[in-house]
């Protein structure tokens, strides 16, 4: 249970509450391999979400050969889509102590939502896939606006939408994208050490970073109590 209730809290998807680097993985292999370029280690994979498909395209593409140009880019993005729609949930899972966490959030009526640079389609479809879609009042994504994290007007955005005060949320996330954002918007920021940043995430700066959710409300709670 949180002490003092925040107006809202914002997670990002992939890397955060999903483990979703496997299908990344297989979905970005599958489109090297169809378009003549070396698959590449989902180790490495991993390292490369967290900006939306058409950013991790251009990473893989990047990786093993020439960047693509932008029309290239759009005809890939389509069969990026084809594909991990068609088996967004393979191998996906949600991170360990995610849903306990999510329901005693909920308990407490503390409204939460989705903010992540995936885009809409895809994630509200693996949200449904994982069972977890009830618990977001808003889910706002790459394609939701004109701008996506870092810039904090994403995050602000998603507030609006929920009638919550930004200066009294909280965002939960494991990539710079998701701390920069925060940090910019003056929210508190809360880094997951298990998520996919190439950077480790004590180095990103979050005012806060835990290595499972079961420690999320002592840690938010012994943060608060030091301010």
């Amino acid at each position: 249970m949180l002490k003092n209730k925040p107006s809202a809290i914002l997670f990002d998807l992939d890397g955060t509450i999903a483990d979703s680097a496997l299908d990344l993985a297989a979905t970005l292999n599958h489109m090297l391999k169809n378009n003549g370029r070396a698959e590449i280690d989902p180790a490495d994979v991993r390292n490369m979400v967290g900006e939306g498909a058409k950013a991790l395209i251009i990473k893989g593409f990047s990786h093993s050969g020439d960047r693509p140009s932008d029309s290239e880019v759009d005809i890939l993005f389509d069969q990026y889509l084809d594909y991990y729609q068609a088996h967004i949930a393979d191998y996906t899972t949600i991170f360990p102590g995610a849903v306990e966490m999510l329901n005693a959030l909920k308990d407490q009526d503390i409204p939460m939502a989705i903010c992540t640079n995936k885009n809409d389609v895809l994630t509200r479809d693996l949200l449904e896939k994982l069972g977890i879609d009830h618990f977001f009042s808003a889910v706002t994504c790459g394609d939701s606006f004109p701008y996506k994290k870092p810039d904090p007007r994403h995050l602000f955005a998603t507030c609006d939408l929920m009638k919550a005060d930004p200066n009294g949320a909280i965002m939960v996330g494991d990539s710079i994208n998701d701390i920069a954002a925060g940090r910019d918007a003056k929210m508190l920021t809360v880094g997951v050490s298990f998520g996919y940043t190439r950077i480790p995430v004590r180095e990103l700066g979050p005012d806060i970073v835990i290595d499972h959710f079961d420690d999320f409300f002592a840690a938010v709670n012994d943060f608060n109590r030091s301010c």
